[in-house]
């Protein structure tokens, strides 16, 4: 109910109101405080040639405002950036190894590339059968490059854990 009240006042008079702004030539000027007013009475009546300077315009100053060009090109947006990419040539995929591991719904995965299952995988049997997962059996089998594959040999390892039995007589017993 008070919506409808605010509504009516909001659009009193509207088309009369916003012409009479239309209309207006210039903005008004803000209010000056008062201690203000008093000092610009006071610059002026010592110094009349102010007035007339504040009003002149300067026909150097307005040359070099008609000499300022500004042009602006917009960003690459992302959907244009997505667009470019889906338009590169198709990537060579691979079947994934494991098939028992259905739970990714992983169908293909492309050349270069490996799942985390696979990972684990080939680096808990280079880590159990060193002679026979090597290197180079590793990048023939999963189609990688030779650089990464030494370097996840070298700087990966697979969860392990090591249980130590204690060694006296004092150590907390589990239950």
């Amino acid at each position: 109910m008070g919506a409808l009240v605010i509504r009516g006042i909001r659009n009193f008079n509207l088309e009369n109101r916003a012409e009479r702004e239309i209309s207006k030539m210039k903005p008004s000027l803000a209010p000056r405080h008062p201690s203000t007013s008093n000092l610009l009475q006071e610059q002026i009546s010592h110094y009349p040639e102010i007035k007339g300077e504040i009003a002149r315009k300067d026909d150097k100053l307005l040359s070099f405002l008609k000499d300022v060009y500004v042009d602006s090109k917009d960003p690459v947006s992302s959907l244009q950036v997505k667009a470019a990419e889906t338009c590169q040539e198709p990537k060579e995929f691979r079947l994934s190894k494991d098939h028992q591991f259905d739970m990714i719904n992983m169908k293909s995965i492309p050349k270069g590339k490996i799942s985390v299952v696979e990972a684990l995988t080939l680096l808990n049997n280079h880590k159990l059968y060193p002679e026979t997962w090597t290197a180079e059996k590793i990048v023939q089998e999963y189609q990688l490059e030779q650089k990464d594959v030494n370097s996840l040999l070298k700087y990966f390892v697979t969860f392990e854990v090591k249980i130590f039995p204690p060694e006296d007589k004092k150590a907390i017993q589990s239950k």
